[in-house]
């Protein structure tokens, strides 16, 4: 059974996780190739993962069968697992509990190769649904205390598969980070009785500056001192402190601003590798006056180093200003266009 082992200097948990040593290595340049023939994500291999917890299909299809749109699952090598109790206990000064929770992979689509900025909006909304299903759900279990989604895209983000999927893991502690911006968000409020990231919305719309795009309920932007080239924040405008909290309607306008934002980085770095994040509110918590829910892209363009690792001190050779003002320069559906219309041999 995995582990977790607080670190009693920064008060930091890792997952101590066996079962994640038998998971596929990056295929590299030319296993991804092959990847479509092998990929146990693809339709008709609905044999090679787990049983599905939620899928999107035809009314006439079996579940765990071909003719799915969407596919939610148990992950084959799980960082922690739902069997079991915490049974937390100290080893001499340590703490430690069973590494228990969830670990789920929503694959977004049955195609090979095709990847959100390339989707249709009802196709990228219901993989935003699903994630919201999938949290509506784990939120019962009284053992977890946060669900992180995320997804990877691309070898060096840490994608071991290119199939298009996103994972979400429940934990039964709330992470180091999002500690960290919860009693950030806190004092801020504390200090002037508002949001800071509501206070950042204002601030970004009247400079423009680092704004990618404005949205209508949602806006895309550069932060103002970003860890890494390009690191893309997207933010609900009005005050939300959980991403339960939008309306039916949201879901749609919020797959629009994902997929342009997504199409945006993609043309101006040459399909980067990068990570996608959810942060929410922690789950059994009451309506944050001072959080608020927000998705982070982060483009794989830098190496984190030495100097990053021993410091806490990120060096960022690009201006979010002028990453902004690139983003907001593309013309989006000119580009998408001509990838649209390239040969099948020019996209592989």
């Amino acid at each position: 059974m995995p582990e977790l082992r607080k670190d009693p200097i920064l008060g930091r948990w890792v997952i101590i996780s066996t079962e994640r040593g038998g998971r596929p290595s990056s295929y590299g340049t030319v296993g991804a190739r092959i990847a479509a023939k092998l990929c146990p994500f693809c339709a008709g291999k609905e044999d090679n993962t787990p049983p599905e917890i939620l899928s999107y299909r035809d009314d006439d299809s079996e579940p765990n069968k071909p003719g799915w749109s969407l596919r939610v699952f148990p992950n084959k090598y799980p960082a922690l697992v739902v069997e079991g109790s915490l049974d937390r206990q100290p080893h001499g000064l340590y703490d430690m509990m069973h590494g228990i929770g969830a670990h789920e992979v929503i694959v977004e689509t049955p195609e090979h190769g095709r990847d959100m900025d390339q989707m249709e909006i009802s196709e990228l909304r219901d993989i935003l649904w699903a994630y919201r299903e999938r949290m509506v759900d784990l939120e019962r279990d009284r053992r977890f205390k946060y669900i992180l989604i995320f997804k990877n895209h691309g070898e060096a983000a840490g994608a071991s598969l290119e199939h298009a999927h996103s994972q979400l893991i429940a934990t039964p502690i709330i992470p180091k980070k999002v500690l960290e911006e919860i009693e950030g968000s806190r004092k801020y409020y504390e200090f002037k009785e508002r949001c800071v990231y509501c206070d950042i919305i204002r601030q970004e719309l009247s400079d423009q500056e680092r704004v990618v795009r404005d949205y209508d309920s949602f806006l895309s932007i550069q932060p103002f001192a970003p860890r890494f080239p390009f690191e893309t924040w997207i933010l609900p405008k009005t005050h939300q402190s959980s991403y339960l909290e939008m309306s039916d309607h949201d879901y749609t306008l919020l797959a629009e601003c994902v997929r342009d934002t997504l199409r945006r980085l993609k043309i101006a770095l040459n399909d980067p590798p990068f990570n996608f994040v959810l942060h929410t509110r922690p789950i059994q918590k009451e309506h944050h006056e001072y959080y608020h829910w927000h998705i982070e892209l982060i483009p794989k363009l830098t190496r984190v180093a030495g100097f990053e690792w021993g410091s806490g001190f990120y060096i960022n050779p690009t201006p979010p200003e002028e990453a902004a003002e690139f983003l907001r320069g593309i013309d989006v559906e000119q580009m998408m266009g001509k990838e649209q219309n390239k040969p099948a041999e020019e996209k592989s």
